[in-house]
């Protein structure tokens, strides 16, 4: 456990310097593909720092805005209070704050730059149409999450791929209509730099999704040991996948911090192709639950 902790750390760190670098080439090249020449480094550089200031400080606050979460307290709903508060005294870590989502679909998050400063956000219809025991599964994985330090990684990727999709299609547009005025960029170089604001949110997105997809196993199995019932969670996450309602304040850039994504389900049905299931931002909950019951027993 203590390694995935280290591990995370790390990552977050290696993430940080990555989408640094690539928010400075994006600049860098789009200077050169028109006329502003380094002045396009400047401005990757001047949009790289403070975005990795407010990722790292105020991303948590931002996702929380974009969910349309409400913070509550324990006088406004006891049981969820005294559920999180309960298992988060087992993990042996302090209480996050609790924020609640009006909606009728069923789902939850954690966001947050580490267990001192966490917080766990769940939907209205989850706490309606959940028992107990799938309650506590759900709320022992996001607490995972936050005790791996998984939420610091998740909300500043949200900031760092929404960031890179919009220069990249900012670049793109202008990028080709002043091209061709710009007379002392190689021919050679003026296509690399094109290719690679053509990519960049791919190469973001690829990030995102091979960071998220892992760490849902790992929640699941620290989240089954910490509710000492594995099959509460998995009982969970069947009903929150076969669920007909749909999440109304959702955005692609937040999938992966819910515990199921909020498109994956759509009347009973998951949505799959060969496509969907290339960039899903989780692993087929099949296979999470078949996972879960085979540590039960």
């Amino acid at each position: 456990m203590y390694k995935e902790i280290d591990r995370n750390i790390y990552t977050t760190w290696l993430i940080l310097i990555v989408f640094f670098l690539l928010i400075v080439i994006l600049g860098y090249l789009y200077g050169e593909v028109t006329d502003i020449g380094l002045f396009g480094l400047l401005i990757g550089l001047f949009v790289a720092v403070p975005s990795v200031l407010i990722g790292y400080y105020s991303a948590d606050s931002l996702v929380l805005m974009m969910a349309g979460a409400k913070e509550i307290q324990k006088k406004d709903n006891p049981m969820l209070y005294n559920t999180v508060e309960n298992l988060a005294i087992t993990a042996g870590m302090p209480t996050p704050k609790i924020y609640i989502i009006e909606d009728q679909a069923m789902n939850a998050f954690a966001t947050g730059r580490g267990p001192e400063h966490a917080v766990v956000a769940v939907t209205s219809g989850l706490l309606n149409r959940l028992e107990k025991i799938e309650l506590e599964g759900v709320i022992a994985h996001e607490l995972s999450h936050i005790k791996n330090y998984d939420t610091r990684l998740g909300v500043m990727v949200v900031i760092f791929v929404g960031l890179i999709a919009v220069m990249a299609d900012i670049f793109w547009r202008s990028g080709f209509r002043r091209s061709d005025s710009r007379k002392r960029s190689s021919t050679v170089l003026m296509i690399v730099g094109l290719v690679f604001i053509i990519l960049s949110p791919v190469i973001a997105k690829l990030l995102q999704l091979a960071l998220s997809r892992n760490r849902e196993f790992l929640a699941d199995a620290d989240g089954a040991l910490l509710s000492r019932y594995p099959d509460g969670l998995a009982r969970a996450l069947e009903k929150i996948s076969g669920q007909a309602n749909m999440l109304k304040r959702s955005n692609s850039a937040m999938n992966h911090l819910f515990i199921i994504n909020p498109f994956e389900s759509l009347e009973g049905q998951r949505i799959k192709s060969w496509f969907s299931n290339l960039f899903a931002t989780h692993p087929p909950t099949e296979e999470r639950i078949r996972r879960l019951r085979e540590m039960g027993g």
